[in-house]
């Protein structure tokens, strides 16, 4: 089969408003020119349409004219590498996802290993931070958790009582080996993230020592979270007010 022929028949298959690269066409590395030639024939045609330097789509046709992909869709990109997750919602998106805030962002961050240059979907803005840990689609659930932990003093309109509610529930519905991840990578974020992780698994009496996770943290240090005993019972064995 000619590669032209290749390439069509791999767009035709992908449904309207998803958005793909070149990577997404399973080409070998000697058939990448050819493929950017038929492509470009494609767009010129208005079959696929181009989004961004080697990011497409195929308009998806309705009575009120052709629609864009959805920006989650376009967010899609940003994720994943083929099937492989290199990225996570963080920061107030996220906190709003979790119901740890009322309010809606305008812009979005995502937590990558590799930092980017800002960039646009649609009218978002994506910013990008630095993850504390490699990012896989077996964790990123993990990180957003610690994300979370680590942020909490700046979470906005934040009802603390309610959020540490909020985040117990999630840590309580994780599987044992899960919580064991999580108890792994928290040793990669800073301190207060360390102690209040400590502090909600000691509150909710998981069964694992917590003595080398408390032993993580300068027991000289004081961490102003808000949180009051009230809140949290065992808050200030964890230097913790």
């Amino acid at each position: 089969m000619k590669i032209a022929c290749k390439i069509k028949t791999k767009i035709d298959k992908i449904p309207p408003g998803k958005v793909f690269k070149y990577q997404d066409l399973g080409l070998l590395n000697q058939e990448y020119s050819a493929a950017a030639k038929t492509i470009s024939r494609m767009v010129k045609q208005k079959n696929i349409k181009r989004i961004s330097t080697g990011v497409f789509y195929k308009p998806q046709k309705t009575i009120f004219g052709e629609l864009r992909p959805s920006e989650n869709e376009q967010l899609r990109l940003y994720l994943f590498n083929g099937r492989k997750r290199i990225a996570y919602v963080t920061g107030p998106a996220l906190f709003n996802r979790l119901n740890l805030t009322t309010q809606v962002p305008k812009n979005i961050n995502l937590a990558s290993k590799i930092r980017r240059p800002v960039s646009k979907v649609g009218n978002i803005e994506v910013r990008w931070v630095k993850s504390y840990v490699d990012i896989t689609n077996k964790n990123y659930f993990l990180l957003e958790i610690l994300d979370a932990l680590k942020d909490f003093k700046k979470i906005p309109d934040l009802n603390k009582k309610s959020a540490i509610k909020r985040i117990k529930a999630l840590i309580v519905d994780l599987k044992d080996l899960d919580i064991k991840r999580l108890m792994k990578y928290v040793q990669d974020y800073p301190p207060r993230t360390r102690a209040l992780l400590g502090a909600l698994l000691e509150s909710i009496n998981w069964k694992e020592d917590l003595s080398k996770l408390k032993e993580s943290i300068n027991s000289l240090t004081t961490f102003k979270l808000g949180i009051t005993i009230e809140i949290l019972p065992n808050s200030k064995d964890w230097f913790i007010k």
